[in-house]
């Protein structure tokens, strides 16, 4: 095989691929279902989040309840909240791992295949 065939095939994918590729049902369906699991998990953690600075702000007396020791009720929801990031992000991560990542790759394979 001669070097410009070789360059043909090895060049990247030009604008229309990317068109085309946004605009495939299989792309569609990743975005689904990428939509469908991170808008509902930032709506979520938004809530939680908000939740805990409004009760920070108005409702001190029960954020000042002790649970044990001094350690009181606003603490344990500070707490909680770096606890519920970590979990958000290893939850999305594994998520990604088995669901957008092979789908983004079975994307991936194909624009490069027609390249």
């Amino acid at each position: 095989m001669d070097s410009a065939q070789e360059n043909e095939r090895s060049a990247p994918p030009d604008g229309t691929d990317y068109v085309q590729v946004q605009q495939s049902a299989e792309f569609g369906e990743l975005r689904s279902t990428f939509r469908s699991f991170a808008f509902p998990l930032t709506v979520g953690f938004i809530a939680w989040y908000l939740l805990y600075v409004l009760l920070s702000n108005y409702a001190g007396g029960f954020m000042a309840t002790k649970v044990v020791g001094t350690i009181n009720v606003a603490f344990v929801l500070g707490l909680a909240q770096f606890l519920t990031t970590f979990l958000v992000a290893w939850w999305y991560s594994r998520h990604a791992a088995a669901k957008f990542d092979p789908k983004g790759a079975a994307i991936k394979n194909r624009l490069d295949g027609e390249a």
